[in-house]
């Protein structure tokens, strides 16, 4: 091989990587794109003859991961925390009074920023290279979507800097433009459409195959440059500063604040041309510029006390209601909707509107027919704020008696606003169902994650939960992103869930008010699924926590034939119905204490935790309070470990409690 072709290679991959700086970046191309094809299709064809010079960051290698079988959860290098919100003048102000409290008679600066709406992600290079991306997740931990992340063009996949590994933060977005696309090719290919730009954006990062990622165009702009989990500058500003000239895409409308006025100022003129963007915002972000009074000012436990997030005012249009739909959600509550006369409401064509429940119909005052006033926030789903007009001819709305989807008993509980479809088997919340049954916690079903589960039920391969116990290997095979191996894994995880306890089985049946705890406290003292759903309220009440609200409910819910129908097919599938009634012991070595389990023994299961502690007096709860006495820590320990320490309560771990129980 001649040095003409690698010197060719090299100086092809520097061109097209300054035309995509220049084109998705910077927004300034000096090139058509039949001469970047031209120049990347070049490209392709040498690393093809010599694959040996192919680089994991070259621009032929933006769209190559392999189809994956679903997400790998990575712990963020610092929590992501999510913002608290200033929704007019005064919070904002009483926002700056608060730091300038802290902070004392310091001066400080601010830094604003457009708030994008889009999904937050965390990218980490090593060794000047594209290593990992992260999304938000729950702050704490996310999904790795490396593979997916690489198909976005304005994302660098090289960057130069004498840093071994640092990490930048940004919003993962979908232009107006490329929403408007995105919808209308799934018009076409008769797919739902997407709700807003947010959504598509959240949902195109999330798909398993890279390939669908690069077709939907995706753009990030970043704003934080971390090392080791920190801001690496002495000032955010300069951060910014830094990003830029790393290659990487940063919001131009910024702006360096002196104080609380100047900030104001700013988010005036940003809100009179939000209209004017290619993008979705729905305010400003506004930050302390200095990382050590970042610092001093310090964080709660849900966002750090030194930034805020600034929010535009709702949009309000006025239209007329042209019917009332119930929609079915994924856990089965009933959602009325108002079908509007299509309204411009922010550049967005607005025909639907939630009307929350029956209570909010009824204070409403709103019928069929009637002018209503809507507002349309962010991307939050446009809502009906008061009947601004009642016509002669108006007709009144009734929540209907059966579940619009399969027929099931509606049931709205004493004290609730929600009417629910109790049949855990309806179409509308099966894929909610399953997600559930196979959980951490209660089926603790591996590999049943949320893109399979979707194909399983697409493709009518799941139409109930006792199906899952049907499934073969030749169903499992056929599925995309499903190799054998994964499938047999998938199957004997299925399988080895027969041996679970009964709390487990009635955990999983999703009977609402009836989580962990309670399905525990149920099978101890009934001991059996059958004596359960054959017992009345009164009886149900006889166990310890279970009140009315309740009793009621499990009754409810044993009362619905499809229930029952899916009760009798676990049976025949051998799931565990029966256990030993537990008897606590009176005056146990734990007897009168509270106990919260979180993350992973080292030897005992909670299952068996539990039932130690239970045994031995004590009770265990799913949530830390000032009542529990002790929370008993494993390893990857979540937020309930956090919520200990910020309580002052006791920490302990494996070893110190089988010490107490003896």
């Amino acid at each position: 091989m001649s040095k003409d072709i690698r010197a060719e290679i090299e100086q092809l991959r520097r061109t097209l990587r300054h035309h995509e700086h220049l084109y998705y970046v910077l927004d300034q191309p000096e090139i058509s794109d039949a001469e970047y094809d031209a120049l990347m299709n070049r490209l392709k064809e040498l690393e093809a003859q010599h694959p040996e010079l192919c680089t994991p960051d070259s621009p032929t290698q933006r769209v190559g991961g392999k189809p994956r079988e679903g997400f790998v959860t990575v712990a963020h290098s610092s929590p992501m925390l999510s913002l608290d919100n200033a929704l007019n003048e005064g919070d904002l102000r009483d926002f700056d009074r608060r730091v300038r409290t802290l902070l004392g008679a310091a001066p400080y600066n601010y830094v604003a920023e457009l708030k994008l709406d889009g999904l937050s992600m965390a990218v980490h290079y090593r060794d000047g290279l594209l290593h990992l991306a992260v999304t938000r997740g729950d702050g704490l931990q996310g999904e790795e979507v490396t593979e997916n992340a690489r198909t976005i063009r304005s994302l660098p996949l090289r960057v130069s800097i004498g840093l071994s590994s640092f990490e930048v933060r940004g919003e993962v977005i979908l232009n107006r433009k490329a929403f408007e696309r995105l919808n209308l090719e799934r018009d076409q290919a008769g797919l739902p459409r997407f709700a807003n730009p947010r959504n598509a954006a959240a949902g195109s990062i999330r798909v398993l195959e890279p390939s669908i990622t690069a077709s939907r165009r995706l753009d990030y702009y970043a704003y934080f440059f971390l090392v080791d989990g920190a801001p690496y500058h002495a000032s955010h500003w300069e951060s910014l500063d830094t990003l830029v000239k790393l290659g990487f895409k940063v919001n131009p409308h910024r702006r360096l604040c002196r104080d609380v006025d100047a900030l104001l100022e700013f988010f005036r003129q940003c809100e009179a041309r939000r209209d004017e963007l290619p993008y979705e915002t729905d305010g400003l972000v506004a930050k302390i510029d200095s990382v050590r009074q970042q610092r001093e000012l310090g964080w709660t436990a849900k966002a750090p006390r030194w930034a805020i997030a600034i929010k535009y005012p709702a949009q309000q249009r006025e239209t007329v209601v042209e019917d009332i739909e119930v929609n079915v959600g994924r856990t089965g509550v009933l959602t009325p909707t108002a079908v509007l006369r299509p309204v411009n409401v922010g550049g967005v064509t607005v025909s639907r509107a939630t009307l929350h429940n029956e209570d909010e119909i009824e204070r409403l005052g709103v019928q069929i027919g009637d002018s209503v006033l809507i507002e349309r926030s962010g991307d939050v789903i446009p809502k009906v704020v008061r009947v601004t007009k009642r016509p002669g001819e108006r007709r009144p709305f009734a929540m209907p008696e059966s579940c619009p989807i399969c027929g099931g008993r509606i049931v709205r509980q004493e004290g609730e606003v929600a009417s629910r479809c109790i049949n855990t088997n309806c179409p509308a919340r099966l894929k909610e169902s399953i997600l559930h049954f196979g959980g951490r916690g209660v089926m603790d079903i591996d590999g049943l994650g949320e893109a399979i589960v979707d194909q399983l039920v697409d493709r009518g391969l799941v139409k109930s939960l006792a199906d899952l116990y049907d499934l073969r290997l030749d169903d499992l095979v056929e599925l995309e992103r499903m190799g054998k191996k994964s499938a047999e894994k998938l199957l004997a995880n299925i399988d080895r869930t027969r041996q679970h306890p009964l709390a487990r089985v009635l955990s999983a049946l999703g009977i609402p008010f009836v989580g962990e705890r309670t399905a525990q406290i149920l099978a101890d003292t009934f001991g059996s699924l059958d004596r359960i759903a054959a017992a009345d309220e009164e009886t149900l009440q006889q166990a310890e926590e279970v009140g009315p609200k309740v009793a009621r409910s499990i009754f409810q819910f044993f009362r619905e034939p499809h229930n029952q129908e899916l009760v009798e097919r676990f049976r025949k599938s051998e799931l565990r119905f029966e256990q030993e009634v537990r008897k606590k012991e009176a005056g146990g070595a734990l007897s009168g204490l509270t106990f919260v389990l979180t993350g992973t023994l080292p030897h005992l299961t909670r299952d068996e935790a539990r039932t130690k502690i239970e045994a031995a007096g004590g009770k265990v709860t799913g949530s830390v309070s000032k009542k529990t006495n002790y929370v008993v820590a494993g390893d990857e320990a979540g937020s309930k470990l956090d919520k200990a320490r910020e309580l002052n309560v006791p920490v302990i771990d494996e070893a110190q409690l089988l010490r107490m129980l003896e």
